[in-house]
């Protein structure tokens, strides 16, 4: 699961635009996954991944930048807060990824999405943001949704390490969520997603020189499928944006579950258990609880303001 910022949109909201753009960027985060989830079945480790994902990527990305905003967006206002958001957003994917490789695809997407719940958290910690016992109710429901699937005590037959690793993946996932929040007051969309894409880059690229190997045509293919589509998907996700409110688009984000259920039918025969459905629909429902909540908070927040 993905984050970005919430670009500024000009004009009238789209709401039906966004939501295409928005089911758009789940496919290819879809594909993306499993793409390297293969690559992972053919011997890639996860910094590898990270590093070939920006390679791949970083083409469509420039592209994007040069027929949109342009290669002058990406200048930064402040370089030590990217470092900062690189950083845990690099140590957020490398997680993510390696929970791919000890998890079923599935599991490890449904567990990714913890990430709005440690995303309240760690708002109410951090940003000493206000949290009403609605979305504290939601992050319990959340959170049994992530015990019914693991199943404390190994009786889910999930390995103790590949959860513990997903958790802490959707940890650093909402770590840049909140780190966002900081960075979209001052930075363009274009120089969060360059200059990420550049870490991955240079960080992934001497992680790949210690720990990687030699591959072949056909895992490089998969780690090519891989990059693109993470990169498609991220344009389209900030694209979905610009049409749409958050509170439009991003219930659709849980469609991504959905998508890995039938990635891993089709590519591993994996069906999912009865207990990984009933976490899912737990921890869907908390999100979608959330973006709801928050929605309606901000409606009435606006019907509230007094016309000037």
């Amino acid at each position: 699961m993905a984050t970005t910022s919430s670009p500024r949109r000009s004009g009238a909201d789209t709401p039906v635009r966004g939501i295409l753009l928005r089911i758009g960027s789940v496919v290819m985060f879809g594909i993306m996954f499993a793409a390297m989830k293969l690559a992972g079945d053919d011997g890639v480790v996860a910094i590898e991944m990270v590093f070939y994902r920006a390679v791949f990527g970083m083409p469509i990305v420039l592209a994007w930048l040069a027929l949109g905003p342009g290669l002058a967006d990406i200048q930064p206002n402040r370089p030590w807060a990217h470092a900062v958001r690189s950083a845990i957003g690099l140590t957020g994917i490398t997680l993510n990824f390696f929970a791919l490789i000890l998890l079923p695809l599935a599991d490890a997407t449904t567990i990714g999405f913890t990430a709005p719940i440690f995303a309240t958290i760690l708002s109410a910690l951090i940003l000493k943001e206000h949290v009403g016992r609605h979305r504290w109710m939601a992050v319990a429901i959340g959170f049994i949704g992530v015990i019914v699937i693991t199943r404390p005590g190994g009786s889910s037959g999930l390995p103790g390490l590949g959860i513990m690793v997903a958790l802490l993946g959707a940890l650093g996932t909402s770590g840049v969520t909140i780190t966002l929040r900081q960075l979209g007051s001052t930075e363009t969309v274009g120089s969060i997603v360059f200059w990420f894409f550049v870490a991955c880059a240079v960080v992934g690229g001497i992680g790949t020189a210690i720990w990687g190997s030699t591959h072949g045509l056909h895992t490089m293919g998969l780690l090519a499928i891989g990059g693109v589509a993470g990169a498609v998907a991220q344009i389209l996700m900030t694209a979905s944006l610009r049409a749409a409110s958050v509170s439009t688009v991003a219930p659709f984000d849980y469609l991504q579950i959905v998508m890995a259920i039938i990635m891993g039918w089709l590519l591993w025969y994996a069906v999912p258990s009865a207990a990984t459905l009933a976490g899912a629909a737990l921890i869907a429902g908390s999100g979608l609880y959330t973006a709801y909540r928050e929605h309606r908070l901000r409606r009435d927040s606006v019907a509230a303001t007094p016309p000037v």
